[in-house]
C-alpha cells in the first residue's frame, strides 16, 4: 500500500527558513496531485500548497504566498515545501497528502524566539 513519510520539521526563530520533505512508496505521477496541509491547536486543517504531478502548476493559500514554495522530485518519489520567512503563525503540524485522501504522519512546525 501507498505510504508518505514526512521529516524536516522542528523548531525555528521567526524569519528563519525550514524545508519539508514528503517521501512516497511508489510513483507521485500514481496522483494527479499531492499538496501540503497544516493544522494549529484548536483550529481545522487547512491548505497550504498543491502541486499537479504531471503539469508541474502550483496553487497557494494566500497567507504564505511569496514565502513558501512546493516543487517535486519525481525520481525520487518526492514532494517538498520550502518554507522562508517564518512566522509564529505558521506554527502547526504539517501534513503531506496524495489526493484524493493518502495522508502522511505529519511533522511539527513551531516558530519561536
Amino acid at each position: 500500500q501507498v505510504q508518505l513519510v514526512e521529516s524536516g520539521g522542528g523548531l525555528v526563530q521567526p524569519g528563519g527558513s525550514l524545508r519539508l520533505s514528503c517521501s512516497a512508496s511508489r510513483s507521485i505521477f500514481t496522483f494527479s496531485a499531492m499538496g501540503w496541509y497544516r493544522q494549529a491547536p484548536g483550529k481545522q486543517r487547512e491548505l497550504v500548497a498543491t502541486i499537479n504531478t504531471s503539469t508541474g502548476g502550483t496553487n497557494y493559500a494566500d497567507s504564505v504566498k511569496g514565502r513558501f514554495t512546493i516543487s517535486r522530485d519525481n525520481a525520487k518519489n518526492r514532494v517538498y515545501l520550502q518554507m522562508n520567512s517564518l512566522k509564529p503563525e505558521d506554527t502547526a503540524v504539517y501534513y503531506c497528502n496524495a489526493q484524493p485522501n493518502i495522508w502522511g504522519q505529519g511533522t511539527q512546525v513551531t516558530v519561536s524566539s
